[in-house]
């Protein structure tokens, strides 16, 4: 059994290291090849998960063919608005029936196109079969083996059973859904909700106002979803609940962070100045425009996007929020 890991961000190489500690052949394509060589000289991925040093067998390289080549699975964790631009750059190391995991977080920006039809398209004329990992993850305490439990989207029984084989172990577990597409949206749309809980906080609303928003971000997270097919009932999972929950009240989150900037007055501009990147701004974008084609009603989506794209001030976002007419739960 041979991994190769595309994408060397701080939770590409966090399930790279977890599974070359469980003693897997593991190989993770890093595309800047002046941190392959800094993290031969470090033992550590520098720029993304400086305080984690790599395990002894994990390789990892710069030149995606000896990364790829005789691989049994391709765990793909790409920025998702990179996603459709790098996997056409590799398409020709993949076998002819590859076993795609995206454990990538967002929706394509112009094309409303989540991650399983992007990879998909990019893969057009081979034989995928495609699986989608997710739930409630910090890179940091997976790294440290704190136990983390996640959700594996995938419609073929058996195959599921055997990814989740590979990838669990003592401190973290995966369970299995054959409802790939709402576990792919959750883990993307809370995103969004994350960069308001961030704003609520930042403008010091309490626990009452993150609450409601955890609760009714939920609600628009299982419209969304129904609308492109997916079950209503896995929004309560790992990849809905799980996921929001996490990434509204943990300051490691990227998408909560920006949103506490913005609510105390910093402009986007500034902020998306981070390295690493906070998906939750794109997806913003691209859910906002999916919501308004497939007619659903998504009015924290619709006040978040207006504070990124439209500079309108947090605060008259949320009193619109509060003063939308009055209708049953």
């Amino acid at each position: 059994m041979k991994i190769a890991v595309i994408g060397a961000g701080a939770w590409g190489t966090t399930l790279a290291n977890t599974l070359a500690k469980k003693g897997l052949e593991t190989a993770l394509w890093v595309h800047e090849p002046e941190l392959v060589e800094e993290m031969k000289n470090t033992g550590t991925n520098t720029w993304y998960l400086p305080d984690f040093k790599l395990c002894d067998k994990l390789t990892f390289d710069s030149d995606a063919e000896k990364v790829m080549t005789g691989a049994d699975i391709f765990l793909v964790v790409v920025p998702s608005q990179f996603m459709r631009s790098v996997l056409g750059k590799i398409k020709h190391l993949f076998p002819e029936n590859p076993v795609v995991v995206c454990a990538s977080k967002g929706i394509e920006l112009n094309t409303g196109a989540p991650m399983s039809r992007v990879i998909r398209e990019s893969l057009d004329g081979l034989s995928l079969r495609y699986a989608h990992i997710s739930g409630p993850t910090f890179a940091y305490e997976l790294s440290a083996e704190m136990p983390t439990s996640v959700v594996l989207g995938c419609e073929e029984d058996e195959l599921a059973k055997k990814i989740q084989e590979v990838f669990s172990t003592n401190y973290f577990r995966v369970y299995s859904n054959p409802d790939y597409r709402g576990v792919e949206l959750g883990g993307a749309i809370k995103n969004i909700m994350a960069i308001a809980a961030g704003i609520a906080d930042g403008l010091k609303f309490g626990h009452n106002a993150r609450a409601a928003l955890i609760t009714r971000g939920l609600a628009e997270m299982s419209r969304l979803g129904k609308a492109m097919g997916a079950d209503p009932a896995t929004f309560m999972g790992l990849s809905g609940m799980g996921d929001l929950v996490l990434t509204c009240t943990g300051d490691l989150s990227r998408n909560r962070q920006v949103g506490l900037k913005l609510g105390q007055g910093m402009k986007l501009s500034e902020i998306l100045k981070m390295r690493k990147v906070a998906e939750g701004v794109k997806t913003t974008e691209s859910v906002h425009g999916l919501a308004r084609k497939l007619g659903v009603d998504m009015p924290l989506t619709e006040q978040v996007y207006r504070i990124l794209y439209e500079d309108k001030d947090p605060a008259e976002a949320v009193y619109d929020l509060m003063s939308r007419d009055l209708k049953p739960e």
